[in-house]
């Protein structure tokens, strides 16, 4: 390197650092919050704690994680949103006691998602959102567990059925993607079927309050699917990886969602 010139180095975390920043979340779980201290590289005195339950790496400028995450055995919970990572460890397999993981917003390539990910077999929550993703790995169709999986402002064209027909998925994001226009009629027309099955019953089988209830989601629902067509297509900010407040606010509603 050029004499003059220094690389970024970021802030250090000590393992004294690290331990002063475990939280105990309201149901009881270990989390250990590293988010927002302008770290470049994936501390490794961390792996100290692989007791945790729950690891929050997120809003930082990290490039690269390192195999030896795989190391974190009892997590269930890993947020690393809002860096710079362009690809995931083989190792993430691994640790299949994961519940939730969140890389949104940030470098990510369809040959960046390790084949390994079918190996998460207990996960119900994946935010790929905000990458450049050309492409879905049909990995994720045997993740029989998903509930909800984030795909959000990425480069898709289409949506493997496997995905779509996952039995318990019950959030598909894909907003801001370049569909044609008729796969997003279809993936489209799938949610919407999806969310009428909460419907299905009798009238006869319901009181006074929650039938009005079912039939204002209902027409909620219907005026939703007649203003798809006239929403004018957004940009997509395919490029974006800076800590956002689309990232932060959701931060948030994810992990609780996913740890219901």
């Amino acid at each position: 390197m050029a004499k003059g010139i220094k690389s970024p180095k970021g802030k250090k975390i000590t393992l004294n650092v690290a331990k002063n920043c475990i939280k105990v979340t309201l149901d009881g779980r270990k989390r250990l919050d590293l988010s927002k201290m302008g770290i470049t590289t994936f501390p490794k005195c961390i792996l100290r704690l692989n007791d945790v339950d729950e690891l929050d790496l997120s809003r930082n400028l990290i490039r690269k994680i390192p195999d030896s995450i795989s190391k974190f055995q009892n997590l269930r919970w890993l947020d690393l949103h809002s860096n710079y990572i362009d690809k995931l460890p083989e190792s993430i397999g691994q640790m299949t006691t994961l519940l939730y993981l969140n890389v949104s917003n940030n470098r990510l390539t369809t040959n960046g998602l390790p084949v390994e990910l079918n190996q998460l077999k207990n996960i119900r929550t994946v935010n790929l959102g905000l990458n450049h993703l050309d492409s879905v790995p049909t990995t994720l169709g045997a993740l029989k567990e998903l509930h909800e999986v984030g795909l959000h402002d990425n480069l898709l064209s289409s949506i493997p059925a496997s995905i779509s027909k996952l039995p318990k998925l019950k959030k598909l994001n894909t907003k801001r993607n370049p569909f044609p226009k008729a796969e997003e009629s279809k993936i489209f027309s799938d949610s919407i079927k999806r969310l009428e099955n909460v419907f299905l019953v009798e009238e006869k089988d319901l009181c006074a309050n929650c039938l009005r209830k079912c039939q204002q989601a209902r027409e909620k629902l219907n005026k939703i699917k007649n203003m798809a067509a006239a929403t004018p297509r957004k940009a997509i900010f395919s490029s974006l990886v800076s800590p956002n407040s689309l990232a932060k606010d959701s931060q948030e509603d994810w992990r609780l969602q996913s740890t219901e």
